[in-house]
């Protein structure tokens, strides 16, 4: 909204708008996103100036859309940044599936000039390490509380998916193949079902992004209220339990297991990215995930971590 102060200077006093200013802050400043101190230098600015004078106060209210244009940009900029980097994430997720699956994207899990296997598992290794741990520290609330204390809150989320995504990208520009095959399965029939399995794993990953809110998730949800000037809510605390969550407590990770391991052609890199993924995927959860998720729901994710598993499904017990 653009803000306009229409006054009559040759009509109202200068005591008259000082009282307009003080009465008119507190219902809109909050609203259109000035600053208590800026307006405050306004109504210092019109205090004790006379109605011949008065003209003055046009400099004011100059001053207060110009400093609302420069707030409505700056959200828009935000805004910008959180869609941005959803649209990296897409594209890192949707390269994943091409990478890992040997078709249609240009680098491949499987392609390229080989190494020695000393250089491409020490590249290899440090690759995937930089991910976990930015993946990890990033994710840890004291991490969150103290980013948030140094950039936007709304981008906090936007910048971690970002982040990400970047590693990712990297990883996928970066490896180095091990093209040794591990095992190769020739008959069509079981071809056929791990590829419908290698799908199904990526499309575990998605539908399960959805039943936790999808757009909060990858940080969409809180650029979108920061430029609407919506009051910045608290990341969603109720226990997501239904569909793949009453199978397992982490369906995002089973579905990611899947798709690491259901292949007809695995290589000796491929085999190292699925094992080091897979170890990092249980520490991280078991360790750094869980821990986070009992301090938030308490007594209410103990009882879920009793009545169903942590990542493998019907495995007869919580694991």
């Amino acid at each position: 909204m653009i803000l306009k102060i229409t006054i009559d200077c040759e009509r109202v006093s200068s005591t008259q708008a000082t009282a307009l200013c003080r009465g008119w802050y507190p219902a809109n400043c909050n609203k259109w996103g000035i600053s208590i101190s800026f307006f405050q230098t306004a109504q210092r600015a019109v205090a004790g100036v006379s109605t011949g004078h008065f003209r003055k106060f046009r400099i004011v209210n100059k001053l207060l859309f110009i400093n609302n244009q420069l707030i409505k940009m700056k959200k828009s900029i935000v805004f910008l940044y959180g869609v941005t980097a959803y649209l990296i994430f897409l594209i890192s997720f949707l390269y994943a599936i091409g990478f890992l699956g040997n078709f249609i994207v240009p680098k491949t899990i499987n392609s390229g000039t080989a190494a020695t296997f000393t250089h491409a598992l020490l590249v290899n290794v440090f690759l995937l390490s930089l991910f976990a741990v930015q993946h990890s520290v990033m994710a840890r609330p004291a991490f969150k509380k103290w980013f948030t204390r140094i950039i936007n809150p709304a981008i906090e989320r936007s910048t971690y998916v970002l982040l990400s995504s970047l590693v990712l990208l990297l990883v996928y520009w970066q490896w180095q193949p091990l093209p040794s095959v591990i095992w190769q399965v020739q008959n069509t029939a079981a071809v056929i079902i791990l590829k419908v399995l290698y799908f199904f794993g990526w499309l575990v990953v998605l539908f399960s992004s959805f039943l936790i809110n999808h757009f909060e998730l990858f940080g969409l949800k809180q650029v979108f209220e920061n430029f609407k000037n919506r009051p910045r809510e608290q990341q969603s605390t109720t226990l997501t339990t239904n569909f793949f969550y009453n199978l397992v407590r982490h369906p995002l990770m089973l579905g990611f297991l899947i798709a690491f391991w259901a292949t007809p052609l695995m290589t000796v890199g491929h085999l190292l990215f699925s094992i080091t993924t897979t170890l990092y995927i249980f520490i991280a959860v078991k360790f750094l995930e869980e821990k986070d998720l009992l301090k938030i729901h308490g007594e209410e994710y103990k009882a879920y971590q009793k009545r169903v598993p942590m990542i493998i499904p019907f495995t007869g017990k919580a694991n």
